[in-house]
């Protein structure tokens, strides 16, 4: 199979094992889902929800966080994890988006990473869901899928995000984020993979050998 057929093929088993992917981190403005996306760093979804539904019950405004007690806010965020330098960014990037941005938070690469604390994949999680902007989001599950699948050849992320951007047709990014985070914490668990019952199989180099 020619690799223009092999990614096609891949694409459209992903979409029929994951039809209706969404946004596993609950928010309901734009700098919800950036301070939780921040805390969402080596932490899992699930637990950024838990956190996430206290946390915006206590700081209402960007006002409440750019004026928080740092000290307070480290324990807030705690079971994050990183609390210290997740505290911190979340603080800062209150301050940054009240005093610069009108409050909003802002759609271009350059402006959100150069926010306190924001890379190019929280970038990329706003600008996927917040302004509709198709982009490559690469996670530990994204990177380590796409190299197992033969789509990267790099452990690096910002790398990995370039070399999907130029095979995968751009109306499937935001797609293939989500179907590859579902396939990772499901299916290719990072250790212990469930190789045979994994739907991708038939594509992937690793579950052949």
């Amino acid at each position: 199979m020619r690799k223009k057929e092999r990614i096609t093929a891949i694409l459209n088993k992903l979409d029929e094992l994951y039809p209706d992917e969404k946004c596993y981190l609950e928010y309901e403005t734009d700098w919800q889902l950036l301070f939780a996306t921040i805390l969402s760093a080596q932490c899992t979804d699930a637990r950024v929800n838990i956190i996430t539904k206290t946390l915006y019950k206590k700081y209402r405004t960007l006002e409440d966080f750019a004026s928080a007690d740092i000290n307070e806010l480290e324990e807030d965020v705690r079971p994050a994890g990183y609390f210290r330098s997740k505290a911190k960014h979340i603080k800062e990037c209150a301050a940054v988006l009240l005093s610069s941005y009108d409050g909003k938070v802002p759609s271009s690469l350059e402006e959100l990473t150069g926010l306190p604390g924001v890379g190019r994949k929280t970038a990329n999680v706003i600008r996927c869901h917040i302004y509709n902007d198709d982009s490559i989001v690469v996670d530990t599950h994204v990177k380590r899928i796409s190299r197992l699948l033969g789509l990267t050849d790099t452990d690096d992320a910002v790398k990995a995000e370039f070399e999907l951007m130029k095979i995968i047709p751009k109306e499937h990014w935001l797609r293939l984020n989500l179907q590859l985070i579902d396939h990772g914490r499901n299916v290719c668990i990072s250790g212990r993979p469930k190789c045979e019952i994994c739907g991708l199989k038939d594509y992937c180099p690793s579950a052949k050998a």
